[in-house]
């Protein structure tokens, strides 16, 4: 059988007082080594210094309630009891030097006696296993119906051992997977084990997470998600900051993701911020990590590293506490052998990797994900459609069947449901309306045609493109456009508001431009460093 060993404090206040009255008081350092069903082989006694002639007395009573029980006092070096830092500090040394045997003995730490600071201390240094063991509680006589000597309880800190708290966990990582799968039921078991440890992982590290696979395959989707989820749970604070990195060019890639001061270069007007620094206390998505630079990715893996890094043209640094997620549809394995990838950022952000499987090799997925889609429409339209019986069956059987190779992945799965609802008469669509679009899907991917990348990806994320009218997209898109083949903000706004220049006594088509740009949260430094 084990011994018992207990680490305890010694209280003034309760385990001393009046000597006179002490023994018809309830003690808890008395009290608990009296327990014949809890035999206590030693009772590490902390013993604040001022204390130590006050807490002789006591030991003796421990010594004649259980005469074969150890008592080490030690009397501690902190002057203030209610300084967490300072009475941290010292348990912990107590502790760290300790011969702790688990093997041999089970340890207990006492939390009925000493400061608040004191008790907390203690129960901190239990939960981190330094105090390798349970808590101890003792209680006077009539508390839970004991009798005359009151009694004890151990506490483990092990919240599995509970059943009630154990179920509540599960059914709150359950949600969480819920949440990250936009609350489709999906049935692919690789792809909800995935999602499973991706849940677990986003609320326990902050450090980055690696999502790989095709075009398509919904990581932008999922990395908005994971933020959600991590701010929902009060791990993060600050903004969700998607990078596609593939549109970053130039000089103007370093400007845009580490800043840049005034006068840095030609055009440096202001100093700028950059994204890295905007992401600071939330999450920096880098889609398309492998399209960076060998120069970009020296400087985010010194940002990532030490949380500090130097914008263009600046010799001080700025703080940036962010966690990464990166996404790419490369193998970037193979860029490293070949060169293209740093392997130290590799090795870095490669801690967590999550590979996406393709629309392909979820088939299973396609049915839920129809119906998603669908209350994604009626969401954005404002009018509800759905398939009748037989048209519904045509489409998921040509859907899983090999004629469908889905090359788009869910982005092609995506616009062909938004093809048949905004055709579909009267909010149904038919078997004829399946036809027609299993037709024009067949022509497509026979040309090449599907799934063409917008101008606004990596300007927003995908959920604020999805809520968008088609009217106010596809405008957008246009003015985007514009922007990129013009030289300055002037230019642009010429071109853009021609027609209407002669109508109007004054023009400020600069500001114009500005404030249209800005209600989608876009500013033309950011449109130029997408060239």
């Amino acid at each position: 059988m084990k011994s018992n060993i207990v680490f305890g404090l010694f209280d003034p206040d309760w385990d001393g007082g009046d000597p006179a009255t002490r023994l018809q008081r309830w003690r808890p350092t008395v009290s608990l080594v009296g327990h014949a069903d809890f035999p206590i082989t030693k009772f590490v006694l902390l013993v604040q210094s001022p204390f130590v002639e006050q807490a002789k007395l006591t030991v003796a009573d421990m010594q004649a309630a259980s005469p074969l029980t150890e008592i080490d006092v030690r009397v501690n070096t902190f002057r203030d009891a209610w300084d967490f830092e300072e009475v941290y500090a010292y348990l912990h040394d107590v502790l760290a030097d300790f011969p702790f045997d688990p093997e041999a003995a089970a340890y207990y730490a006492h939390m009925s006696a000493g400061t608040h600071v004191m008790r907390i201390c203690l129960f901190l240094l239990t939960e981190a296993r330094i105090l390798p063991g349970r808590m101890l509680q003792s209680y006077p006589a009539g508390t839970y119906g004991q009798g005359a000597e009151g009694g004890w309880r151990a506490i483990d800190l092990d919240l599995a051992k509970y059943d009630r708290l154990a179920r509540r966990f599960e059914q709150r990582q359950a949600e969480g997977q819920w949440f990250l799968k936009s609350g489709i039921p999906t049935r692919n078991a690789a792809f909800n084990r995935m999602i499973e440890e991706i849940e677990q992982v986003a609320i326990a590290s902050r450090h980055p997470l690696l999502l790989t696979g095709p075009t398509g395959a919904g990581k932008t989707i999922l990395a908005t998600r994971i933020y959600e989820l991590k701010r929902q749970r009060h791990q993060v604070e600050g903004e969700f900051v998607p990078v596609n990195c593939a549109t970053l060019r130039g000089d103007a890639a370093m400007s845009t993701l580490f800043g840049h001061r005034k006068g840095a270069f030609t055009g440096a007007v202001t100093d700028r911020p950059g994204l890295l620094k905007r992401a600071d206390g939330g999450v920096l998505f880098l889609d398309e990590i492998g399209e960076l630079g060998v120069e970009e990715q020296a400087m985010l893996l010194t940002a990532i590293e030490k949380g500090r890094f130097y914008p263009v043209g600046s010799d001080r640094d700025v703080e940036s506490r962010f966690q990464l997620i990166a996404g790419t549809n490369r193998d970037l394995r193979e860029e490293v052998k070949a060169g293209r990838f740093r392997d130290d950022l590799f090795a870095r952000i490669n801690l967590w990797h999550f590979a996406l499987p393709s629309l392909r090799e979820r088939i299973q997925d396609i049915e839920p994900n129809l119906e998603h889609e669908l209350a994604k429409f009626a969401a954005r339209e404002g009018r509800l459609v759905s398939f009748n019986r037989d048209a519904r069956e045509r489409y998921l059987a040509y859907a899983i069947s090999p004629a469908a190779p889905w090359p788009g992945n869910f982005r092609d799965l995506n616009a062909s449901v938004t093809r048949m609802a905004t055709l579909a008469a009267g909010g149904r669509i038919s078997a004829v309306d399946v036809k027609t679009e299993v037709g024009r899907l067949d022509a497509a991917w026979q040309t090449g045609m599907a799934a063409p990348d917008s101008d606004l990806d990596g300007l927003l994320p995908g959920e604020v493109l999805d809520g968008m009218d088609l009217f106010d997209r596809m405008q957008l898109e246009r003015v985007v456009a514009v922007c990129r083949q013009c030289v300055s903000l002037a230019e642009a706004g010429r071109k853009l508001f021609a027609a209407s220049r002669a109508r109007r006594g004054t023009v400020n088509d600069s500001d114009r431009l500005r404030k249209y740009l800005a209600r989608y949260d876009l500013d033309w430094d950011r449109l130029q460093a997408k060239e």
